[in-house]
């Protein structure tokens, strides 16, 4: 396998820190070692015995393979099938607290940035802003709290950043454990 790990237009870091590390264990796709295997999530109702290379996931032949995702739709409304397709089965998905899930920006989905805490979120004012609303219609009443809480992201809590394919503005959920 090439050493250039294959990128994706929704999980563009394609080091993926967040769901892949250099190892030696066979890929249960292609039963090649390629140096590098993904930790994160992969829902199927198949027992599958080992991980995925990032180049079967990319090709989609894992989520084949395997009737499965990497990714849950939730969030994906009004997304075109293709789309959809590309997030749920041939890109990386994420480990996260709570259930992960991903944003859809000016009718595409959004590309995953990583886990942040809220010195990184606090550089992207729309996304510390639209998170702040979401919170609040949520049951966030008390300002102080939210506050407290949207400044101490990076230990029990973080936020999932997300960038728009499209416009390129900033997208953040809160996770905590």
């Amino acid at each position: 396998m090439s050493a250039s790990l294959p990128l994706s237009r929704y999980h563009p870091d394609s080091l993926a820190r967040w769901s892949i590390r250099a190892a030696t264990e066979t890929c249960a796709c292609c039963k090649c070692n390629t140096g590098w295997i993904y930790t994160a999530t992969f829902y199927t109702a198949y027992e599958v015995n080992g991980r995925f290379c990032p180049w079967c996931i990319a090709d989609g032949s894992a989520a084949e393979r395997f009737a499965g995702e990497f990714t849950d739709s939730y969030g994906l409304d009004g997304v075109s099938e293709d789309v959809l397709h590309e997030v749920t089965r041939c890109t990386l998905g994420f480990d996260a607290w709570q259930d992960p899930h991903w944003f859809v920006h000016c009718k595409d989905a959004a590309a995953f940035i990583g886990e942040v805490g809220s010195t990184e979120l606090a550089a992207h004012a729309e996304a510390l802003d639209q998170l702040r609303t979401d919170m609040r219609l949520d049951g966030w009443h008390h300002g102080s709290q939210l506050e407290h809480f949207l400044t101490h992201l990076g230990g029990g809590a973080t936020a999932m950043l997300f960038r728009c394919t499209v416009c390129g503005a900033h997208l953040a959920y809160a996770d905590a454990s």
